[in-house]
């Protein structure tokens, strides 16, 4: 739907908008190549048919994150290392379930060669990926980054092993992770669902 002149407009909006320092000629630009795209936001349409003159600094952050939004940008991992990170962290508490089960084999987040389009966070395991990528802006919350993190890593151990993982010590089960009360958990849904674990404290066989 964009292209290069949409990316480089959006990726310096985002900074700006990100460290408040929004300023009304990259978001004009943006807003043209919305336009161009097809774009019929109100952010969009007020930024082009506004005076800029008119408009304040309360004005601009507000436009700056409906522009983005109408737009559907979202940074990668090259503008927000921190998520980055956030997803390496999240994937050590889940290694720790990994382990306790006797699981071996390498376990690691890569950007496969074929999803650099895209950017997205893979979990490898024994050095193949399964299921699907993680959007870099799930690593913007930790909580959030380990229950992603914890269904992306169930996916891939269990293409590889061919078993269910993790299991249920009481009712020998595959279990699920969820959330509840804002902590990722692993839940058995027996005949009576029941938390059995916070993600990376599962206990030992």
């Amino acid at each position: 739907m964009y292209g290069t002149a949409f990316d480089q407009a959006a990726r310096q909006v985002y900074l700006a908008h990100r460290d408040g320092e929004a300023r009304v000629g990259p978001l004009v630009e943006l807003a043209f190549a919305v336009y161009e795209g097809g774009g019929r936001g109100r952010a969009t349409r007020e930024l082009l048919e506004r005076p800029s003159a008119e408009l304040t600094s309360a004005d601009l952050v507000r436009l700056g994150g409906s522009l983005l939004a109408e737009a559907g940008f979202e940074p990668g991992f090259d503008l927000e290392p921190t998520w980055w990170t956030t997803l390496e962290q999240a994937l050590a508490v889940v290694e720790r379930d990994v382990r306790t089960a006797g699981v071996t084999g390498d376990l690691r987040l890569v950007i496969p060669d074929w999803d650099t389009e895209f950017g997205q966070a893979w979990v490898e395991f024994r050095g193949g990926c399964h299921g699907q990528g993680i959007r870099p802006s799930f690593g913007s919350r930790f909580e959030g980054a380990l229950e992603i993190v914890a269904d992306a890593v169930q996916e891939v151990v269990m293409e590889t092993i061919w078993t269910a993982w993790p299991v249920c010590p009481e009712h020998r089960l595959g279990m699920h992770v969820d959330c509840a009360r804002g902590h990722a958990i692993w839940v058995c849904r027996a005949s009576r669902s029941h938390t059995v674990a916070l993600v990376g404290e599962l206990p030992a066989r």
